[in-house]
């Protein structure tokens, strides 16, 4: 089980958190829900009501996406990541499964307290900004070679 303090630590560590004074990121650690999953297991499910973000203490997991059935892994991600926070800050449903890969462990912070967050320190809101048009960077330009790719191969 990991600590208050250790969980602090993690946090201080995430950049999202990064700007927060220790007696916040205390009081942030001891209002989130630790959550322990194994592999396998789903931390959230696409469609489902964002309820929540999660930080990634430990362990590693894929972003699934289930189009038409089939499912196609996007992204891994691993400890410090933070995840969900599109469905509570946008109040839209999960676009993506999470499901862990190995022995994961997390905080889950409540919707209220993210946006709280948000509002009382506007760093973190850029931060959340530009990780967030890092992400978009990365899947525009993944999708031009996916188009590309299918261009070629039927000429």
């Amino acid at each position: 089980m990991t600590s208050l303090k250790e969980e602090v630590e993690v946090l201080r560590r995430v950049p999202l958190f990064a700007q927060l004074d220790p007696a916040k990121l205390k009081l942030l650690a001891f209002t989130s829900e630790r959550m322990s999953f194994l592999p396998g297991q789903d931390l959230c499910r696409q469609g489902d009501i964002g309820d929540a973000a999660y930080v990634i203490l430990s362990g590693e997991a894929s972003i699934i996406i289930n189009q038409n059935g089939n499912e196609f892994v996007v992204a891994q991600v691993g400890e410090n990541a933070v995840i969900g926070e599109i469905a509570v800050l946008c109040e839209v449903p999960r676009t993506a499964t999470v499901r862990a890969d190995t022995k994961l462990q997390s905080l889950k912070i409540d919707k209220e307290t993210f946006i709280r967050l948000i509002r009382e320190f506007p760093d973190m809101g850029i931060e959340i900004m530009r990780e967030l048009a890092d992400r978009l960077t990365k899947t525009t330009s993944e999708l031009s070679v996916a188009r590309s790719e299918l261009k070629a191969a039927t000429g």
